[in-house]
């Protein structure tokens, strides 16, 4: 009698599913605690430059008493200022803590931390996309 060779395409087809998972994951990672996706490939020094250097202009801002731009705006450039902040991650979350007092405009101190602070946002979204690229292949 002889034997049937073995297809094993349903187990390679949902591996593969798996796999294109873990990129989304890193760049979940990532967006939630600056350089940790990074920190998951072992890419452990990018990880921690994204970490300073995030954490380091969001707390930088916050104590220049810039604006936190809030998820309630009607105004597009205050939405998409929130969007900038909330892109810090964790940071974004610690706001409410280390900016107590509240911004203060009325210096040229609080315009450039809020500009600190939008930065820090862009930072971090800039180090998701290379957590991103590097999980799925596309970067060294």
């Amino acid at each position: 009698m002889a034997e049937e060779p073995v297809h094993e395409t349903a187990p390679a087809a949902s591996h593969g599913k798996s796999l294109s998972a873990i990129p989304f994951l890193v760049a979940l990672a990532s967006l939630a605690i600056p350089g940790l996706g990074h920190v998951w490939l072992g890419r452990w020094v990018r990880g921690l430059a994204f970490f300073v250097a995030v954490g380091g202009l969001a707390v930088t801002g916050y104590l220049m008493r810039g604006q936190v731009f809030t998820s309630v705006s009607n105004d597009p450039f205050g939405r998409l200022g929130f969007a900038a902040d909330a892109c810090s991650g964790v940071f974004y979350l610690l706001s409410r803590f280390l900016e107590a007092a509240g911004p203060d405009l009325s210096r040229a101190a609080g315009d450039y931390g809020t500009r600190f602070i939008a930065s820090a946002g862009i930072v971090n979204l800039i180090g998701m996309l290379d957590a991103y690229g590097i999980a799925s292949g596309r970067r060294d």
